[in-house]
């Protein structure tokens, strides 16, 4: 019978293993969930950062309405996993990814962001042709300026075409704050006041002409604190918080959640005393940012990564070649997708190992 994990403790793991504290990520996914249900929106928590079907579900259990994803391969795996309310958080372009993003709509209901005509009458020809409708949302650029129309009467012209083609279904507009991410208070605050405002007053102007705009999506996790407070959005997309990182927490402000994603990893070398190296680099964990941090230890500092190599500071320390040490990761997002399996811990063992389904698709 092959070798289970299951029931091990953490410390049986082969190095280096991605690991999740169980019982931290669900309070994280639980006060996610609350803030956006006591500030009246729904959430829609972004998976692009855990790529793991299994906890798509669990935050559907606890309130989500559906799932955002940044690619259309993610999609198609958190479908092919049961998930049928699903927002592409992103532009679909091109003949291939078209065909597959209104077949995909057989299987889910898929809703997909746009900001250009090309999208819009590209996807409504395609949808048309295999006899399904496609949801969209137009992107309004409310200050990022990565993709996105500019709000109000640019906004306006493209929902009145999206209004009326053929094969799609105008659904609403989305925005995201990210400029605002790693600002300080009092300037994040007002930079998630002045893009929401930006996206009610938008709404407002297509209402005001007869266009129905159910949804008004927006908010990441570096805003989570702001941006539900201000009238005119639905709907959240802050999903990087259910792990927590040393980058949410040092760069972006993040306060409140808990840090519940590790990479265990062993001492490799030590030869010097206040020095020594672990197995895990950047190919195991992000340095975006921050670097990671050791969990639980103040004789450790890890004050650099290579390729494969962790360096680590020593201060009176007793760590010694063989030794296994958690980092805390440097930033959720560049991380787990390094990974093949994720290991769910409580009380120090091993309860489940998941495949990280939509590792990889990046098309």
């Amino acid at each position: 019978m092959p070798y289970s994990p299951i029931g091990q403790p953490i410390h049986a793991l082969d190095t280096p293993a991605l690991l999740v504290d169980l019982d931290k990520m669900k309070n994280n996914i639980q006060l996610m969930a609350a803030r956006c249900r006591d500030s009246g929106l729904h959430w829609r928590p972004h998976a692009k950062g855990h790529k793991t079907p299994a906890i798509a579900h669990a935050e559907l259990r606890a309130g989500a309405i559906g799932i955002t994803c940044a690619k259309l391969g993610e999609a198609e795996v958190f479908a092919d996993a049961g998930i049928s309310d699903l927002l592409i958080a992103n532009q679909i372009v091109g003949q291939q990814k078209i065909a597959r993003l209104v077949n995909l709509c057989r299987r889910a209901d898929v809703m997909v962001a746009v900001d250009d005509p090309v999208h819009i009458r590209a996807i409504g020809d395609a949808a048309t042709g295999v006899g399904v409708n496609v949801r969209v949302l137009i992107e309004v650029d409310v200050g990022m300026q990565r993709c996105g129309v500019p709000p109000g009467a640019p906004t306006l012209a493209l929902a009145r075409q999206a209004h009326a083609a053929p094969g799609v279904i105008f659904a609403g507009i989305m925005g995201y704050e990210g400029h605002a991410m790693a600002l300080d208070d009092p300037q994040k605050e007002a930079a998630c006041r002045e893009a929401v405002q930006i996206l009610s007053e938008t709404r407002q102007l297509l209402q005001r002409e007869g266009l129905p705009v159910e949804i008004v999506s927006a908010g990441g996790t570096g805003t989570l604190a702001f941006t539900p407070n201000f009238p005119g959005i639905t709907e959240i997309q802050a999903g990087g918080g259910i792990f927590m990182d040393t980058y949410y927490r040092d760069k972006l402000h993040v306060r409140g959640l808990e840090q519940a994603l590790t990479v265990l990893t062993t001492v490799i070398s030590r030869t010097a005393p206040n020095r020594a190296v672990a197995d895990a680099g950047r190919k195991t964990t992000s340095n975006y940012g921050t670097l990671p941090e050791v969990k639980d230890r103040t004789d450790v500092v890890v004050t650099g990564l290579s390729a494969e190599h962790a360096a680590l500071r020593l201060t009176n320390s007793d760590l010694k070649i063989g030794d296994k040490i958690q980092f805390i990761s440097g930033y959720s997002d560049m991380t787990v997708f390094l990974h093949d399996q994720l290991y769910g811990t409580r009380n120090g063992c091993v309860e489940v190992v998941w495949d990280i389904l939509a590792r990889g698709k990046k098309q």
